[in-house]
């Protein structure tokens, strides 16, 4: 069974950094492309960043550019969101999603397949 698993959130202080996980099981996130979203209360989902199959090619939000950095280990069949300078508007339930449609070097924030079940991160002094 094709599975997600978002792990690293939790409570931090602004201007502090956590770095979320999300670990496929089931099968080889080489041939996805993978995409973080974000998505805080009362608000819509919105993208934050991706990263292509290839690893070459990310795209952030501008909210979090310059700030969070995607990145992905093949052989760990896991891909991280290194987020440092958080501010409290980054509090949100943070998601990652699979997609095998895009191209080897090219990822969007638009539709994915596949999603895991969420992490919180809160931003709070």
């Amino acid at each position: 069974q094709l599975q997600l698993v978002e792990s690293g959130g939790g409570l931090v202080q602004p201007g502090g950094s956590l770095r979320l996980s999300c670990a496929a099981s089931g099968f080889t996130l080489d041939y996805y492309a993978i995409g973080w979203f974000r998505q805080a209360p009362g608000k819509e989902r919105e993208g934050v960043s991706c990263i292509s199959k290839s690893g070459a090619s990310t795209n952030y939000a501008y909210s979090v550019k310059g700030r969070f950095t995607i990145s992905r280990d093949n052989a760990k069949n896991t891909v991280y969101l290194q987020m440092n300078d958080l501010n409290t508007e980054d509090t949100a339930v943070y998601y990652c999603a699979a997609d095998p449609s895009y191209g080897y070097n090219w990822c969007g924030l638009g539709s994915y397949d596949y999603w895991g079940q969420g992490t919180q991160v809160t931003v709070s002094s």
